[in-house]
């Protein structure tokens, strides 16, 4: 994970150029100046290939937030709330635009999204990077103040109104989450990964058919195992050692978590190939609950699951 703090000024990391020759984009008032206020469908917009000229656009009048996430990342639904409350908190000064990177590649091309979860701020139409990774609600808020500063010293101090509607009626349409699945949340943003592993575990000790909190502790178990580990002295050590199985499962997750499925699922099926029979044990498990990570009907799994199958029998 980056550091999660920006410069003092805009920092051109990638080039968006080739995404600029698009349609304008669809907002009320053309052109409008960095201090006016502007109609958008919601704080919140789903952005893909097509539409990111449009808030390329809207970045001159109000600092875009760009959250790079997919379905089967497990730390990007744990950030992405995350990014949304402090956006909609924020009463229209800020944008959050997601994108799908399955389904965006020229997007994610043109952010060089490496690793994801990943947060791109853009400001009059220049990026400025933000953080890799999840981070604790504490910290997303510390690098939106620092992101409201930078936009205020390059002149975007504009905001935006939401169709008619005040932004707070977009946060009281969320339902209230189950207890155990509050604890679990709030545990997560002050990054007590041991905490919400708990609450998981017990929500599903009081109902075995409670999906969300078996796939919330799928997702907390991986943030809790990559914390902290450095992904160069990872590598490093499952190259010494190939048949090391804690070293490969390390780096399997490192992949995994940072959106290089196939690399992840290739290194254990690998590993469990070259292994005897009674060592073959913590991979499969391993393999399996990053396959209910990343979804059963994701391609990449049904391929995985094949070759397993085919070595198991």
């Amino acid at each position: 994970m980056t550091d999660p703090t920006l410069g003092a000024s805009l920092r051109g990391a990638v080039d968006l150029s080739t995404l600029r020759n698009r349609p304008a984009p669809a907002v009320t008032g053309e052109e409008a100046p960095s201090g006016a206020d502007v109609a958008v469908p919601s704080l919140v917009l789903d952005v893909t290939d097509e539409t990111f000229p449009q808030v390329l656009e809207l970045s001159r009048t109000v600092p875009i937030v760009v959250d790079l996430w997919a379905e089967w990342c497990g730390p990007c639904k744990q950030l992405s709330p995350i990014l949304e409350k402090v956006v909609i908190e924020l009463s229209g000064r800020v944008v959050l635009a997601k994108v799908d990177v399955d389904a965006n590649p020229q997007l994610s091309q043109a952010f060089r999204a490496q690793s994801i979860p990943m947060v791109v701020a853009l400001v009059a139409g220049q990026p400025v990077p933000m953080f890799t990774g999840a981070v604790p609600e504490q910290q997303v808020r510390e690098v939106f103040a620092q992101l409201l500063q930078l936009a205020a010293q390059n002149g975007v101090t504009g905001s935006v109104s939401v169709d008619g509607e005040a932004p707070e009626q977009e946060a009281a349409a969320e339902p209230p989450l189950p207890p155990l699945h509050a604890e679990a949340f709030e545990a997560i943003e002050n990054g007590d990964y041991a905490r919400a592993i708990a609450a998981y575990e017990k929500a599903l000790a009081e109902n075995p058919r409670d999906a969300d909190a078996r796939a919330g502790l799928g997702q907390v178990r991986l943030l809790d195992r990559v914390q902290g580990v450095d992904l160069h002295t990872a590598r490093a050590a499952a190259a010494a050692a190939p048949q090391d199985v804690g070293a490969q499962l390390t780096v399997a997750d490192l992949d995994l978590a940072g959106g290089h499925v196939d690399d992840a699922f290739r290194r254990l099926l690998d590993l469990f190939a070259q292994l005897p029979g009674d060592e073959r044990t913590p991979v499969r498990e391993r393999l399996l609950e990053l396959f209910a990570l990343v979804g059963d009907a994701d391609p990449r799994v049904v391929s995985a699951r094949g070759r397993l199958a085919s070595l198991l029998f």
